[in-house]
């Protein structure tokens, strides 16, 4: 998340107050098991949805901005119907098999993941016109609470975790959504040490030796939401080396070689990185901040996916994915540009804003690459594709110009739902003025929800999704502004 004027002025009285790690609270497991715990493969085996579809939402993150935002992308799902070629009618909610979330979009993903359509009867009044920043303030200046954060293992984060649980988890745990039937959810923090991602999934803590289900969820909001210097980190106990983990059959390929195929270079690097936590000798803690750090947008997990199965697919072996025609991804992108008029003036801009702004650039530019990267994925796979259905190829007997245009057989589609897609020039000033920060007017609030569903309904790429599959809708949600669009 990338921390606002706002939000760093707001909260600069919890500098002042002792900050120490959190205490790790995630206990260890001796022995993995593939076929159980949090993870995509089991989820994926219980699924009901078409496994010719994976339907993935990107949920960015910006504080209560992102929160709202894909809560509107939530809503919008919802409420839309369509009916398929066979006259099977469905929500396109209940077609989603993954949400990844970072920073405040953790908050809307964990919880819909948690409560389902329950999310929408109070998540409103209980997480998004919620002073969520005023509350954790007060708290801090609180000598109720001072005992604690200037205890040994107790800093701002973990405040802020047990804030996040008293108004919206309820004490819940990986555990609650391991139960539950909906789509696979993955929070994602920052490892500090490394600048590396961490995801919460069962996968990352078999390799740290330890039980996800335990962990509440609370402490995953707030490891992805902590954003450096103002929150402390949260800190997890490392196990690694303790449980005989062993990274899946098909990973091995990759990690056993010196010389990484393209273009799973990156995906094998970010491998690396996570096989690195199983020496928990050397690396017994892991501290971890906002997972704006490291991917803003929630999308490096999905490219890092993709490029396994195309690099799988050059070798000629079999992937996970083989089995889907269609990858659909909905990037939710709340990033904000709001404008300013510093080369207007003969003075700089001062000390804060240079600070922010140097901090923010990087990651908006990398937020873009990354968006940029799926869309060339698209337009690779789908030009191979081409190819392998002409004529010309069929009759090609050569097994070297096959082998060369290997690739996976689905279409990739990638939904930006992003401000900058707003054709109201008016609407999209409004919402790029809203900070980054833990509470927003109710109007802001309403405003971004109503435009998700807005942005998506003019998307060309959705329309071209909806051609494809044959799909008409029969139930369109209320347009942006209009009294149902708000519960």
């Amino acid at each position: 998340m990338k921390p606002s004027h706002a939000l760093s002025m707001s909260l600069v009285a919890l500098l002042v107050i002792g900050g120490c790690a959190t205490r790790p609270v995630n206990p260890p497991i001796t022995q993995t098991d593939p076929r159980t715990g949090y993870r995509f493969e089991t989820r994926q085996a219980e699924s009901k949805n078409s496994k010719e579809n994976l339907v993935i939402l990107a949920f960015s993150g910006g504080g209560t901005r992102a929160a709202a935002f894909s809560y509107g992308v939530l809503e919008f799902l919802r409420r839309t119907e369509i009916v398929a070629p066979n006259g099977t009618k469905f929500r396109l909610l209940d077609s989603v098999d993954v949400i990844t979330g970072v920073s405040g979009g953790s908050f809307t993903a964990l919880a819909y993941g948690l409560y389902g359509d329950k999310l929408f009867d109070d998540y409103e009044q209980r997480f998004l016109k919620c002073n969520v920043q005023g509350e954790l303030i007060a708290r801090a200046l609180s000598p109720r609470y001072w005992g604690d954060l200037s205890s040994e293992g107790w800093g701002r984060s973990e405040l802020a975790s047990q804030l996040y649980d008293e108004i919206l988890f309820n004490g819940a745990t990986f555990g609650d959504l391991n139960r539950g039937k909906g789509p696979m959810i993955l929070a994602s923090a920052t490892d500090i040490s490394t600048g590396s991602r961490f995801v919460f999934n069962q996968g990352t803590f078999d390799i740290i030796c330890s039980d996800l289900n335990a962990v509440p969820l609370s402490r995953a909001a707030a490891a992805s939401s902590a954003v450096p210097v103002v929150l402390s980190s949260i800190t997890i106990k490392n196990y690694g080396g303790t449980c005989n983990a062993t990274p899946p059959g098909w990973a091995k390929l990759f990690l056993d070689n010196d010389n990484p195929p393209r273009p799973a270079a990156r995906a094998i690097r970010s491998l690396k990185n996570l096989q690195a936590y199983g020496d928990g000798t050397r690396r017994p803690y892991l501290h971890l901040v906002d997972g704006g750090v490291s991917d803003n947008v929630g999308m490096r997990g999905v490219l890092d996916a993709l490029e396994i199965v195309e690099a799988l697919h050059d070798a000629g072996l079999p992937s996970p994915l083989d089995s889907a025609r269609r990858i659909i991804v909905l990037i939710v992108n709340s990033l904000s540009s709001p404008p300013t008029n510093w080369d207007e003036s003969y003075n700089p801009p001062g000390t804060i804003d240079i600070l922010l702004k140097s901090a923010g650039t990087p990651i908006d530019a990398f937020s873009y690459e990354n968006i940029e990267l799926l869309r060339d994925t698209a337009a690779r796979w789908q030009t191979l594709r081409t190819i392998r259905e002409s004529a010309a190829f069929a009759a090609n007997k050569d097994p070297k110009v096959a082998a060369a245009l290997r690739g996976p057989a689905a279409e990739i589609y990638a939904i930006d739902v992003s401000f900058s897609a707003l054709k109201d020039k008016k609407e999209l000033e409004y919402l790029n003025l809203q900070p980054t920060t833990f509470v927003l007017p109710p109007e802001a609030v309403d405003r971004l929800r109503a435009a998700a569903g807005t942005i998506i309904m003019d998307s060309p790429e959705f329309k071209r999704l909806l051609k494809d599959v044959g799909a008409t809708i029969v139930a369109q949600p209320p347009a942006a502004g209009s009294p149902a669009t708000a519960n």
